[in-house]
């Protein structure tokens, strides 16, 4: 992710502080939603550019939040492997739509898996980001009551188990994620790619988990760390 998003990413412009008890300065601004500009782009490149972002999830007086890990693209005609190869079905017409949503699908009958939609729409007709994995950051108690677990490495290493954790499901079909209401993914400026200072480290590629089809293709990006 280049330094032109982390500029425009960041934080909401700090509010003038105000004189209270002590003198304590105002909290800080919440960061802003990655604009749907950042999801305006070739699929492949914006799931790399999405390692080290943070997904938020608020529900219920809830806030859950972590850094993402994991991710995998997925493409349209072109990409034997995606939901969107053949045709717009009732399932998978939001990855024809607008960029920048939440595409939220069940699968083997028990688990959802969240996306967040993304393509170059000059050059491509359907597209999705897969989330396969964050590091827990808010909500963690929340989160362990939601898995049935108190092992954090364990949490959300999985697409399944993190759409269990933050509690995604069929509701948040649909969601804008540039919207910054319940479910969105913010800009982190404690992380930079390739590892240049802050929370950053180092980007691997490999086959999609999984994947029959498209095989070769090395799509799925994980963050060590």
């Amino acid at each position: 992710m280049g330094a032109r998003w982390r500029r425009t990413l960041s934080t909401r412009p700090e509010p003038r502080a105000r004189g209270g008890a002590g003198g304590a300065p105002p909290p800080p601004p919440p960061p802003l939603p990655l604009p749907r500009e950042f999801y305006s782009r070739d699929t492949v490149t914006v799931a790399r550019d999405l390692l080290g972002m943070i997904l938020v999830h608020r529900i219920g007086g809830r806030t859950m939040s972590g850094v993402i890990s994991e991710t995998e693209a997925y493409g349209h005609a072109d990409d034997p492997a995606s939901h969107a190869c053949r045709r717009m079905t009732r399932r998978n017409r939001i990855m024809f739509g607008p960029v920048g949503m939440s595409y939220v699908y069940f699968t083997y009958g028990m688990h959802y898996c969240f996306n967040a939609t993304a393509r170059d729409v000059r050059n491509a007709d359907a597209g999705a980001v897969l989330i396969r994995g964050i590091m827990p950051r808010e909500g963690i108690a929340a989160m362990m009551r939601n898995r049935g677990t108190t092992d954090t490495r364990i949490l959300a290493d999985g697409p399944a188990k993190l759409a269990q954790a933050m509690e995604i499901s069929a509701e948040q079909y649909g969601e804008d994620l540039t919207a910054g209401a319940g479910l969105y993914i913010t800009g982190n400026p404690e992380y930079e790619h390739g590892g240049g200072g802050g929370g950053g480290g180092r980007i691997t590629a490999s086959p999609r988990v999984g994947i029959r089809e498209a095989a070769d293709r090395l799509w799925n990006f994980k963050l060590d760390a």
